[in-house]
């Protein structure tokens, strides 16, 4: 068997191997993983910007954009002496050594493992307990345009020049965009969450027709902005990433006079390099911008001082002090309900129930269309964001929940909860589903 054709690309003073370069990465637009190292190469000194120092989880498409990612935080057993890594602590007690990269060599490295997004944490590699970067991540929900995700970025911009701190816009490459501000490395994970959820509440009172703060997607609205991204462990994806979309997307930062006019499609793996060459890097500024979280972290305490106590975390954080219940509200709302009539035993989740939960975006969707042929008349009480689709981390690899809201269903047309379908175990190995679906892939060489 002939062995598989290789490239060599000098870059920083190094030869690294690109495997299988003639691979298709984006089969719809033709890029091949070689087009996708020679992005990287191009536009290395505004990427390196994003990543440099950090700790980073290689999120690996080894079967392209169109292919099923999974998540790898600790790093490859078999890495060149040349390529750092870092001991982290997780919330949940574990550790692991992550990729550090400092130059593009080593960024070229990973992007050969797969990587099409980089997704770094929030500090320095000298550092790992005073992120030096707030994230603000805009979240559009179902029926929000992209003329309110730039509404609501600008409104996070004025907010944060009020408390004497400078965002940094991106787009996020997919349908949102992201706000990033450096700080100095003087708090917590825990105190920059909570700036950060001050922030996103105080954005939300501001337009609250367009903005949420709102952790439940039953009570979701407009844009969210999740602060919980600012959470020790969390990662989003860096400036001049490329995303795992049809067109090669990248996420491009932005001057603020940008926002208002930009569209994220011109931003692409063919039209980025050139826009740096042009013009270079909106964000080459931000490592020199770092700013004070006081002035945040006093709206904090005066939000608290009003009523505004602690909001939920993700699922897999130990349950916070002064964490309001982490139970959906229609949950605690039948809850309350059944405790008032004296019944006991589990009751219903009604308004909320899940329909599907599959290992691939597609079964899921297909078994969300099958939930709508059943109850025709249910489905058609439905609005877009009556339909909640999740997406969800599993053990490696990410998997899809589809939930449906009946709040608009009246009482009696509302269907009783059924068991999901497909109803995949994210936890029982690959491919473990009872309907719907797919043999799972091989991982391949990437």
């Amino acid at each position: 068997m002939s062995k598989a054709r290789q490239t060599v690309l000098e870059v920083a003073g190094r030869e690294v191997v690109i495997t299988n370069p003639d691979k298709v990465f984006f089969p719809q637009a033709g890029h091949t993983k070689l087009d996708l190292a020679n992005y990287y190469v191009a536009v290395a000194e505004g990427a390196l910007r994003g990543i440099a120092g950090r700790p980073i989880v290689l999120k690996r498409y080894v079967d392209g954009a169109e292919g099923e990612p999974f998540f790898q935080k600790r790093a490859p057993a078999q890495h060149p002496g040349w390529v750092e890594t870092v001991e982290l602590r997780f919330p949940s007690g574990r550790t692991a050594r992550e990729i550090v990269v400092r130059d593009a060599a080593q960024l070229l490295w990973i992007v050969n493992l797969g990587s099409i997004d980089l997704n770094p944490h929030p500090v320095r590699a000298d550092d790992l307990e005073h992120p030096d970067e707030l994230r603000v991540d805009l979240d559009p929900g179902p029926g929000t345009s992209w003329d309110d995700a730039r509404r609501v970025a600008l409104i996070v911009r004025d907010v944060l020049d009020e408390h004497g701190l400078r965002g940094w816009p991106k787009t996020s490459g997919s349908r949102g965009m992201h706000v990033n501000v450096r700080i100095e490395r003087r708090w917590s994970f825990d105190q920059v969450r909570r700036a950060a959820l001050a922030l996103a509440r105080e954005v939300e009172r501001r337009a609250p027709e367009r903005a949420t703060s709102q952790w439940w997607k039953e009570e979701r609205h407009g844009v969210f902005l999740d602060y919980n991204q600012n959470a020790k462990d969390r990662t989003v994806a860096s400036a001049w990433s490329v995303r795992p979309t049809p067109d090669a997307r990248v996420s491009m930062p932005l001057a603020w006079d940008e926002v208002a006019h930009c569209d994220p499609a011109a931003f692409t793996l063919v039209t980025a390099p050139a826009r740096l060459t042009e013009r270079g890097d909106a964000s080459a500024g931000i490592d020199t911008a770092a700013g004070s979280l006081d002035s945040l972290l006093e709206l904090s305490a005066a939000q608290e001082a009003a009523g505004l106590g602690d909001a939920p975390w993700p699922p897999h954080y130990k349950k916070q002090a002064a964490e309001p219940p982490r139970v959906a509200p229609s949950r605690r709302k039948h809850a309350a309900s059944a405790r008032e009539k004296g019944r006991g035993g589990r009751q219903s989740v009604q308004p909320l129930v899940t329909v599907a939960k599959a290992e691939h975006t597609e079964d899921a969707l297909a078994g969300l269309e099958r939930w709508k042929a059943r109850h025709r008349e249910a489905a058609a009480w439905l609005r877009v964001d009556d339909v909640l689709v999740d997406s969800m981390r599993g053990r490696s690899s990410t998997w899809t929940r589809i939930r449906v809201n009946l709040r608009h269903v009246p009482e009696g047309e509302r269907p009783a909860e059924e068991p999901p379908d497909p109803d995949y175990d994210p936890w029982g190995g690959p491919g473990v589903a009872r309907r719907g679906s797919r043999t799972p892939k091989t991982r391949s060489s990437s």
